[in-house]
């Protein structure tokens, strides 16, 4: 079902929503962003469209309005634990279709890799989405190459036309809902091009890669594990066991995102640590967007959201890596076939 409406009409639309979900989308937050008179896109409740960016690409992806950055998986004494108690509120997730592919994506990780996380599948149950119509995207964008520019699977889609708000319904659920408005047809804005086009290696040997020289090029790398936090597909985790001050054996058990590229995230017991070298923990990040994962579940986990090669305070861009990986892949394979 496909309506138009006017902006007042969808924000008491918002209002009523407002009442069994909580609605999450980009809002600005002013100079919280990366230098002192930036602003920070991320995600925040929101009750109207005037709360909404939907000029600019939010710092962080809508991850963690799914898998918090800090999330408490059990309350603990000397007898017993408990589970905190599950969300009331059901969630609606403004988002973009690369980032809509990413819970896809998150769901292999969390659901379809051999035992299904309980927190995550809790969480997935109650949500509910609306793709935001993007027609050009932003300059760090490469969603085309990665094939996540476009997405039909959407509980709501919602475009633009001067004035109305162009709303795409496909879960019968909200009909009542969008009961009012003015029946429409119209297309869905998705992005055709980018201005970053890549290609992407296929079937890459580890053997080919894991020596190149041009991994030592990203040795600059701080290990600030930036770029993990915003990507929309990073999964990693650490716990942490938080004991209260007033009894030391009470407390609660946390699950808090980690970074591939942080000191330590590879330490064993005896002090040894897996990929020392920054530029090795890149080449890590890079095999496992592009090449393992794919052949586990057959897609590259990357959306091409371009967030990492926005947020490094090293500049290293992810797009150029690629492209240098792609360039000694094909060499390789040109070299094996002489």
């Amino acid at each position: 079902m496909k309506k138009s409406f006017s902006k007042e009409q969808f924000n008491s639309i918002l209002l009523e929503l407002s009442k069994e979900y909580d609605i999450y989308a980009p809002v600005t937050l002013p100079f919280k962003g990366m230098f002192s008179d930036t602003d920070l896109i991320k995600y925040g409740k929101v009750n109207s469209l005037d709360e909404i960016n939907f000029s600019k690409k939010s710092f962080y992806s809508a991850k963690e309005t799914m898998i918090p950055m800090n999330q408490v998986l059990f309350h603990f004494n000397e007898k017993e634990f408990k589970e905190p108690a599950l969300k009331e509120k059901k969630s609606l997730v403004f988002l973009r279709s690369c980032d809509l592919h990413s819970v896809k994506k998150l769901d292999n990780i969390y659901l379809n890799n051999k035992f299904a996380d309980k927190y995550y599948s809790d969480a997935m149950k109650n949500i509910k989405y609306v793709v935001i119509g993007c027609k050009t995207g932003w300059d760090s964008c490469f969603c085309t190459s990665m094939g996540t520019n476009k997405t039909e699977e959407y509980n709501i889609g919602i475009s633009f036309d001067e004035d109305n708000i162009l709303v795409d319904i496909k879960d019968e659920t909200f009909h009542e809902n969008f009961s009012t408005g003015e029946i429409c047809d119209f297309n869905m804005d998705f992005v055709e091009t980018n201005k970053e086009i890549l290609e992407i290696p296929e079937n890459i040997k580890l053997t080919d890669v894991i020596d190149l020289p041009m991994w030592r090029d990203y040795d600059r790398c701080i290990a600030c594990g930036r770029c993990n936090f915003v990507c929309p597909t990073c999964s990693c985790s650490t716990t942490q066991d938080v004991f209260y001050k007033d009894n030391e054996n009470v407390g609660e058990r946390r699950r808090v995102w980690a970074s591939c590229h942080v000191d330590e995230f590879t330490s064993m017991a005896g002090g040894h640590e897996f990929r020392k070298k920054t530029g090795d923990r890149m080449r890590f990040k890079v095999m496992h967007k592009i090449s393992d994962y794919k052949k586990r579940f057959g897609t590259h986990m990357c959306t091409g959201c371009g967030r990492c090669e926005d947020a490094c305070p090293e500049y290293i861009s992810y797009i150029e890596c690629i492209k240098k990986l792609t360039v000694e892949v094909n060499k390789k394979k040109g070299d094996n076939n002489e």
